[in-house]
């Protein structure tokens, strides 16, 4: 498809002259046509990306022609042209999808304008389209090679240095950042490009066993060890034996196993749970958390001595907040991924609804925008989800975090913020645009901001 043709379907024939006219002044390449009939079948054969088409033809109307076109090219844009227009008539084609309408007489300087804007937007989505493309090349290589983390920010270019510079070496790591930002990502991106690549990795969530599991699934046990330890059992040390082990939420481990995991990290070396025998073992260890472990010692609930033995490497994951610039291209990744997993085009979403992704502080972080692109493609019935929806499905109602002690800032700046919109909104009397740009901000983000925080009646 060459970008700078146009089908002119005028079945008068001075008017359609003209236009050609006027059109081959501005260098475009113009095909004339006296009925939609013989536009559509030359279509068929040669598609173009503008067709200008009269509205009231027979045997087929512009509107129809223009369905028929989209149906096989939707990407091929229509401008539609009348001497009856209406109101009417011009809401239902821009509604089936006109670029532009225009109502007979124009001059030929109207329809040269009228022109180049459709074919300057139609430039510049071209251009998206082949950035985003590049863009998503670009990804694919970093999804292989940092186990799907996705980002171009200074941020994520400084952790995927990170990244490189631990994994060649066998120093034990602490990766710390809030809950959804991808600890165990960065953990198995670190194995995967390590030496050890070839050798188990483990993992195990500290949080989500009580003392007695958590101290068997680590250490394993031997028959007879407990009510129900009917055989011996190899512990995660043992089975990771060689490879890399990833203990997850670290911060949550009791004290009585951090003084066990302590010789670990010296030695090397345990006894199963109801064991005599010393096992050493060769593992590389990754730990994580979303605690403030600084906090933990001074209220006496995590060792120091073991603090400073598991963060030999400290690797600090920036919040989502941290890295905006991000978004658009991880809104991109989980709407692709979601669409082709449903087997259906993907979701669209407009850059007035991008913004309002973007102001958002995101406490849940990637995992909370993941979770919300497959709420709203999901719920969406239309190509491109708009940003109402988004801002009715934005946050929703806020919970405190069960760890919120750790994180009084976030407190502070949440009931800081609305306290600020309420006072715009009192000096604005009510008046939401006005109160809009009191704040700064676009009066569409007030709206989602007013939701967020429960002041829409």
């Amino acid at each position: 498809m060459n970008f700078d043709e146009i089908y002119v379907v005028e079945d008068n024939k001075t008017m359609r002259l003209g236009m050609v006219e006027s059109l081959r002044r501005a260098e475009y390449c113009v095909f004339a046509f006296e009925n939609a009939v013989d536009a559509l079948k030359s279509f068929a054969k040669r598609p173009v990306p503008l067709v200008v088409t009269d509205l009231k033809m027979e045997p087929m109307d512009g509107l129809e022609l223009m369905r028929k076109i989209k149906e096989n090219t939707p990407h091929t844009e229509v401008i539609m042209v009348s001497a009856y227009g209406t109101v009417e008539k011009a809401v239902e084609a821009m509604q089936i999808g006109a670029a532009d309408f225009i109502t007979k007489p124009f001059s030929p300087e109207e329809l040269r304008i009228r022109v180049r804007k459709v074919m300057e937007k139609m430039d510049q989505s071209r251009a998206m389209n082949l950035l985003r493309e590049e863009n998503l090349l670009l990804q694919g290589d970093l999804f292989a090679e940092y186990e799907s983390m996705i980002g171009n920010s200074p941020a994520m270019r400084h952790l995927f240095e990170l990244i490189d510079r631990v994994a060649r070496g066998d120093s034990t790591v602490l990766i710390e950042g809030e809950s959804g930002t991808g600890k165990e990502l960065v953990a198995r991106a670190i194995h995967r490009k390590s030496p050890r690549s070839d050798k188990p990795f483990l993992k195990l969530n500290c949080a989500s066993l009580n003392e007695n599991l958590l101290e068997s699934e680590l250490f394993g046990h031997e028959k007879g060890a407990f009510t129900g330890a009917i055989k011996q059992k190899k512990g995660r040390f043992e089975l990771a034996h060689g490879g890399t082990f990833f203990l997850d939420e670290i911060g949550d481990i009791p004290p009585s196993l951090q003084v066990k995991l302590l010789r670990v990290l010296q030695e090397m070396e345990f006894e199963r749970v109801g064991g005599e025998q010393t096992i050493s073992v060769d593992v590389r260890l990754i730990f994580a958390t979303h605690r403030n472990l600084q906090r933990l010692i001074e209220n006496g609930q995590f060792r120091e001595d073991l603090f400073y033995r598991l963060s030999v490497f400290p690797v600090k994951l920036p919040a989502l907040r941290q890295r905006r610039e991000d978004i658009p291209t991880l809104v991109e990744h989980f709407l692709a991924k979601l669409a082709q997993k449903r087997n259906e085009p993907a979701r669209t979403i407009s850059s007035e609804g991008m913004n309002l992704l973007k102001d958002y502080s995101w406490p849940g972080n990637v995992r909370e925008l993941e979770n919300l692109m497959e709420r709203l493609a999901v719920i969406c019935a239309d190509s491109e989800i708009r940003p109402s929806l988004i801002a009715q499905h934005l946050g929703g109602v806020r919970k405190a975090s069960p760890d919120h002690e750790d994180y009084p800032l976030d407190e502070t700046l949440y009931s800081f913020e609305k306290n600020m919109i309420q006072a715009a909104l009192k000096r604005a009397n009510g008046v939401k645009n006005r109160a809009a740009k009191l704040l700064g901000i676009k009066t569409s983000t007030l709206y989602y901001k007013m939701e967020k925080f429960g002041l829409i009646d």
